[in-house]
């Protein structure tokens, strides 16, 4: 445990320093394409090109870092997304924010994979559990203290875009400075969509739609906020209540979800999704504290479709195959976070007005919802015994490489072995 403990030092602070830069840029770049005057379907178009570019990244960025080893590789993406970011304070174009967004989402992806592949090396299998909810939770820490930064400059000028920098920079110092070894890249075996599909429709699915809902929220919030009139103070709360307000009730959901069937959870949690989102957007006059209530238990319910539905898709595969599932999953969640800025701006945009965001949530969640409980009425889903299930573990997407540190894995492998 204690060097477990020393890599924990040198590995977490750089990874928290890249997800403060990343999610203070994100929101940055959201509000100062509404002030510059973009339109609604160009903004969600360009910020989708970063899901893009997560995309590129599953399969590209494994290649340098087996090639040149995770220091080099880590202190490559690292200084790319530094200079990615100052670019954008040159010059605002949206195709060229596009291109840039596209880049960084390939380093984010690269900076990701190096860090969990290095900290899934140095976890033993008795601590995987420790380590994994550490670094889930860092996750969304660090994503909702991100949002505060925000404060700290103007929105129309250089400010924010060199804080942002400037973490990325710092990212630099811890791994470059640690002695740890260099971990080798799992390489775990493919299965075609068609076969995962077959086994894990709902599983599958639900990653889908989460990438849909998640990515929605991430791009197109911050416009949301500022076209309702949210100073940069309150909208700063208003991101930041929803993702560590979601981290919470993530483990809530974690309990009932290994009681009962997964599928069932599934279908309630969208439907208590669209719901909420079709009562936000009819009740749209209400306070700014109330609207903050609202969206932490927002956040809790959109956050756990994606590990509830992982969790389904690991109670049917065996531990041997559950890294190269999970990646597959992750790819799906990938895939629609690319059309989800695209789809909920053209949302907004028919809806003419900024409440459109919570019908596109409200229609996404609905018809997953609908998918849902057609597939299990008719039995195209594996009913597993929820004492059969493997335990939820709360997540957020990262790399493919943080499904190795998933505890699922080795705890399946024990009962093979047993």
């Amino acid at each position: 445990m204690v060097s477990t403990f020393f890599s924990l030092g040198a590995l977490c602070p750089s990874a928290l320093f890249v997800i403060l830069g990343s999610s203070m840029l994100n929101t940055q770049l959201r509000m100062r394409m509404t002030q510059v005057g973009f339109s609604t379907a160009t903004i969600g178009i360009t910020l989708a090109c970063y899901f893009l570019g997560l995309v590129f990244g599953y399969f590209l960025c494994h290649h340098l870092i087996q090639r040149v080893g995770h220091i080099r590789s880590f202190a490559v993406f690292a200084a790319t997304a530094t200079i990615i970011i100052i670019l954008h304070a040159f010059y605002i174009s949206a195709f060229f924010w596009a291109t840039l967004r596209l880049f960084n989402g390939i380093a984010n992806f690269g900076l990701f994979m190096a860090v969990e592949s290095w900290l899934n090396e140095c976890t033993q299998s008795q601590n995987r559990g420790r380590v994994f909810s550490i670094y889930m939770t860092l996750t969304y820490v660090g994503i909702g203290i991100g949002q505060q930064f925000l404060n700290l400059g103007d929105e129309s000028g250089q400010d924010l875009f060199l804080i942002a920098a400037l973490f990325f920079s710092l990212s630099l110092i811890p791994v470059s400075a640690t002695r740890s070894v260099h971990p080798e890249l799992p390489q775990p075996a493919r299965y075609t969509f068609k076969a995962l599909f077959q086994k894990i429709p709902v599983g599958m699915l639900g990653c889908f739609a989460a990438g849909l809902v998640n990515s929605a929220f991430f791009s197109m919030a911050p416009f949301f906020g500022s076209k309702i009139g949210l100073s940069v103070f309150q909208l700063s709360w208003f991101m930041s209540t929803t993702v560590i307000g979601g981290f919470a009730v993530q483990w809530i959901i974690g309990i009932v979800s290994d009681r009962f069937d997964r599928t069932l959870i599934l279908f309630i949690i969208a439907c208590l999704v669209a719901l909420l989102s079709f009562g936000i957007m009819i009740n749209n006059a209400i306070s700014y504290n109330w609207l903050l209530v609202e969206m932490a238990i927002f956040g809790g319910l959109i956050f756990a479709i994606y590990p509830v539905a992982v969790a389904r898709a690991n109670d049917v595969f065996e531990g041997k195959d559950a890294v190269a599932v999970s990646s597959a999953l992750l790819l799906c969640y990938s895939i629609g976070a690319i059309f989800g800025p695209i789809l909920a701006s053209i949302t907004m945009t028919l809806w003419k007005n900024a409440y459109g965001l919570y019908v596109y949530w409200s229609t996404v969640t609905g018809i997953f919802a609908v998918i849902t409980i057609y597939l299990k009425q008719k039995e195209r889903v594996m009913i597993i015994l929820p004492a059969e299930q493997v335990n939820f573990m709360p997540m957020k997407n990262t790399s493919a490489v943080a499904m190795v540190l998933d505890p699922r894995t080795d705890a399946k492998k024990d009962r093979e072995t047993h």
